[in-house]
């Protein structure tokens, strides 16, 4: 989702100076081929590439992860558990996240800080690119509910605060897909489980405070921010938003003071040019 710079890569061609080629000897050449050994090795050369060759089978110690928070997730000298609530969110509504297999091991993800605020019961995360009734009985059943929910935007996509006020039945479930924009439209389309449920979305006028990650619009949120807009307008509870919202302005303000930069949308970089 960030900017790419233009750089060249190892497999980039690179033109020769012209006449390298003729400056060759044939014996050259066949050295550059590997056809044949040079013709006089230094003293000692084949021991010194006998114990480099050793140096392959020694044991490689895998590299060790900082200590991890059991409850955020988050490296242990870095814990945003003072920011999360003291006990679980009280709700009645059950939460399902889709979170797309690239999403799991990122270091900033906010999945993990938005299920340290909710019940286990109430929050579920499932991992994964494809869904269907034999691989996952549970989901399907969830989504063929009347009162499940999926956060989605689009044409067909009612407004998930002007939707509450009509139903006759009252959501219970809402899911939401975690993913950079191009893998949510992926799942949302390619799994048929996904357009049962009623399709809704937000509109909302706040801008994602999540700036230490590059988003397509200004208006575009999190992962943890669609859910605590989504949850506080179903529970009719703005603390809930503003509760859910806590640990990740802590996370951007930890960020921004060791190093990170504020990155802007790419609308934004585009309108003015930069």
């Amino acid at each position: 989702m960030e900017p790419q710079k233009e750089a060249q890569t190892p497999g980039d061609p690179v033109e020769q100076p012209r006449g390298a080629s003729r400056s060759q000897t044939p014996k050259e050449e066949e050295r550059r081929e590997g056809g044949a050994a040079p013709a006089a090795a230094a003293p000692g050369a084949e021991t010194e590439g006998a114990s480099a060759d050793g140096l392959w089978e020694l044991p490689v110690e895998p590299a060790e992860r900082r200590p991890e928070c059991s409850r955020c997730s988050r490296p242990q000298k870095v814990c945003l558990c003072p920011f999360l609530p003291v006990h679980p969110l009280h709700i009645s509504t059950h939460l399902y996240i889709i979170q797309h297999p690239a999403e799991e091991n990122k270091v900033l993800r906010t999945v993990p800080l938005l299920a340290a605020c909710l019940p286990q019961d109430k929050c579920k995360v499932k991992i994964g690119r494809r869904f269907s009734e034999e691989r996952d009985p549970e989901l399907s059943t969830v989504c063929r509910k009347s009162g499940t929910l999926i956060l989605y935007p689009g044409a067909e996509a009612a407004n998930l605060e002007e939707f509450i006020l009509d139903s006759p039945i009252y959501p219970t479930t809402i899911i939401i897909i975690d993913g950079t924009w191009s893998q949510a439209k992926d799942i949302f389309y390619k799994n048929s489980l996904f357009r049962l449920p009623t399709q809704v979305q937000l509109k909302t006028s706040i801008s994602s405070q999540y700036v230490i990650r590059t988003q397509p619009t200004n208006r575009c949120l999190s992962t943890l921010e669609c859910a605590a807009v989504a949850l506080s307008i179903l529970e009719k509870n703005i603390y809930i938003q503003e509760t859910l919202l806590r640990p990740l302005q802590a996370l951007c303000s930890f960020q921004l003071q060791h190093g990170a930069q504020i990155r802007l949308s790419k609308e934004h970089l585009l309108k003015n040019g930069l």
